[in-house]
């Protein structure tokens, strides 16, 4: 990954302790650069910051209309949940729906990151399941577009039908052929782009016309959902669920695994990608906040922006130490 720049810092005391850095690119629905800081022509992989694409032939192929999927299921399709009832609930009912069982996902079992959920599994000695796998609800949309395409059960295969509608969609909305992929944590591919396709990606989800064609008509629903459903989108105390939650105006992000981010901001008409190139997650979340607060869409003062920006370093007898901070010049 050439070329990253620094992003966000950690103080202690009064030096720098630690930089996290990585590449950030704002597009518009022109697909332009707006601002960008590190390499905007850096090959990464999205990773789950890219599911709203991945979900784009669910809708667009009549799949989620024919099974009757509503905005909780399209959110869920979008999600990389923590497994609360909220989500495994869903998840499950949709599986049930379709005629299928756990036994039918490709993504592996996971431990959840709820809270209530880990506890009565390691209070039960139960073992997770693939509904606890934080990608469920995609794999469920996997399985939905598979079903209706009458394809294969081995739906994550590279050269199975529902991949290879992902990989149309996620070349066209990004403006680039992809140079190859890999297999993400949920064993999906994950298909390589830029840091400027990925925005430019974000930045067509924003600039979506309804009715101009099935896959603009697609995009709205599927930010909309994320939107209307942030809870189910990540869960409580996420960055995800709280940033949506947070901002002044309809904003939809979504967190993608090893420092990753993207944004979708619609009555802007911007796209916002990031990438963290230690992979670090708080980087992350502090430079989608910080980008969130120079344009304008999230007070600097709200609660939510100072959990994740400008955030107090504590040690364990609570004392401040530090401050984890976006560096000078990115607000």
């Amino acid at each position: 990954m050439t070329n990253p720049v620094p992003l966000t810092e950690i103080w202690r005391g009064p030096i720098v302790e630690s930089q996290h850095l990585g590449h950030a690119v704002i597009c518009d629905t022109s697909g332009d650069i707006v601002e960008s800081w590190g390499n905007p022509e850096a090959i990464v992989y999205p990773r789950s910051s890219a599911k709203m694409i991945q979900a784009l032939p669910l809708v667009e192929s009549g799949a989620a209309d024919a099974h009757g999927l509503t905005p909780e299921h399209l959110a869920l399709a979008c999600a990389s949940h923590q497994a609360g009832a909220i989500h495994t609930d869903r998840v499950n009912a949709w599986m049930s729906d379709l005629g299928f069982s756990d036994d039918d996902f490709r993504c592996g079992p996971q431990m959840p990151q709820d809270r209530a959920a880990f506890n009565h599994m390691i209070c039960h000695d139960e073992k997770p399941c693939q509904v606890h796998n934080a990608c469920s609800g995609k794999h469920a949309g996997f399985l939905t577009l598979s079903q209706h395409l009458n394809a294969g059960s081995e739906y994550v295969d590279i050269d199975h039908p529902v991949q290879k509608a992902c990989l149309e969609a996620f070349e066209d909305v990004t403006g680039e052929s992809s140079p190859g992929h890999g297999i993400d944590g949920c064993a999906a591919p994950n298909f390589l782009t830029t840091m400027h396709g990925m925005a430019r990606a974000m930045a067509w989800f924003a600039g979506a016309t309804e009715g101009a064609d099935a896959r603009q008509s697609a995009a709205i629903r599927l930010w909309q959902a994320m939107i209307a459903h942030p809870d189910l989108v990540a869960g409580e105390r996420r960055a995800c669920t709280e940033l949506m939650r947070a901002c002044s105006e309809p904003v939809a992000v979504k967190t993608g695994a090893e420092g990753y981010f993207i944004g979708i901001a619609p009555t802007r008409g911007l796209g916002i990608a990031v990438k963290i190139a230690d992979g670090a997650t708080r980087g992350a979340n502090c430079t989608i906040t910080a980008i969130l607060i120079r344009l304008g869409l999230l007070d600097p003062s709200h609660p939510t922006a100072r959990r994740f920006c400008n955030a107090p370093v504590l040690n364990r007898r609570k004392q401040e130490t530090g401050v984890m901070k976006p560096v000078s010049g990115l607000l």
